[in-house]
């Protein structure tokens, strides 16, 4: 009985006091996870398209370059996050009866009945909201595109449009996105001024290949024309192999309006054009893989081969901005260009 009546530990004490804290803590964060989970940050660096955005409009205008364009893009990177996050948890709010088909995307949160759905669509309209109104602290023109990119998430996922269920006009409804990353990255430094139409067109259709190519990996890893079907409207109305012909169809288009961009604007950038080409043909070995990475794009960072030849891409298509290189205009016989020919706001 004495030992019974012994005190114990203080150090065991301690830890049975503070446990159940411990608890409650751990348990609250486990629901709030998958709250967070349909917000999908790990897709925002997708936003990374808004680079291009922020480059070409700092080489039009050298002079806004400086620690407050800086903050600026900052802020609309931080925007744009949540615009994107607000059409992805709508994205998983209507997905989620036909995710319940899918053979990996039916353990997702709302599916597997990890979330009640009135906080859902709370958390939807909060992060639409905190966007619009970061938006407007920058211009008009960066909100209105901000307006845009929530807009387009309407038009993806809700009846009766519903775009993804249609079929090439989910690629291309989806696509569109890249353009308007475009805008963000370019109205974050400067609202005078709209971007060249040909290099829109061009990220329009990039974007195309690359989501083309997420379907057909997702149609052949799925492996069964009906379940597909069940899980995705669109693959009612077409195969792996017309699926395969639309991308070379997007790469083909991407690469006109690139090169319609290059000999306007810039000559020096074709000497980037093998890589560009290589690196479309790397994708595409990648997407006829089985099991394919190029289902979920925000993933790519672990294809470390690509990654590096994507870097090697950039640095080289960066370089080739801000150098004169003498007599390729006679090689190629294209008058040079004075440039800045832009649509005015």
């Amino acid at each position: 009985m004495s030992r019974l009546a012994e005190p114990t530990d203080p150090q065991l004490s301690d830890s049975a006091a503070t446990a159940p804290h411990v608890v409650a803590r751990t348990g609250t964060w486990h629901k709030l996870l998958p709250y967070l989970s349909i917000a999908r940050p790990d897709h925002w660096i997708k936003n990374s398209f808004m680079g291009l955005g922020v480059l070409l409009a700092f080489f039009y205008y050298p002079n806004l370059l400086d620690w407050e364009a800086a903050g600026r893009v900052l802020w609309a990177l931080m925007t744009t996050c949540l615009a994107a996050s607000s059409n992805y948890v709508l994205n998983e709010i209507l997905d989620a009866p036909k995710d319940r088909h899918h053979p990996v995307k039916h353990a997702r949160p709302i599916p597997s009945g990890q979330i009640r759905l009135p906080i859902a669509y709370i958390e939807w309209l909060l992060l639409g909201g905190l966007a619009m109104a970061a938006a407007w602290q920058l211009n008009v023109a960066f909100a209105a595109s901000a307006a845009a990119l929530l807009f387009m998430g309407l038009v993806y996922n809700v009846p009766p449009v519903r775009s993804k269920e249609l079929p090439y006009v989910d690629v291309l409804s989806e696509s569109v996105n890249n353009p308007l990353r475009l805008l963000l990255g370019w109205f974050a430094v400067t609202a005078a001024t709209v971007p060249p139409v040909t290099l829109m067109v061009f990220y329009w259709m990039i974007g195309a290949f690359f989501m083309a190519s997420k379907r057909f990996a997702e149609y052949r890893s799925i492996g069964d024309p009906v379940v597909a079907a069940s899980y995705r409207g669109s693959f009612r109305h077409c195969n792996d192999q017309q699926l395969l012909i639309s991308m070379f169809f997007y790469a083909t288009a991407a690469a006109l309006f690139l090169g319609m961009f290059i000999i306007r604007y810039h000559l020096e950038l074709i000497l980037s054009v093998p890589l560009i080409a290589g690196f479309f043909s790397m994708y595409m070995r990648l997407a006829l893989k089985k099991d394919s990475a190029a289902q979920s794009p925000e993933r790519l960072y672990r294809e470390a081969g690509l990654m590096i030849y994507l870097v090697v891409c950039v640095v080289v298509f960066v370089w080739l901005m801000f150098v004169e290189v003498r007599y390729l205009h006679e090689l190629f016989n294209v008058p040079k260009s004075d440039m800045p020919t832009l649509w005015q706001l």
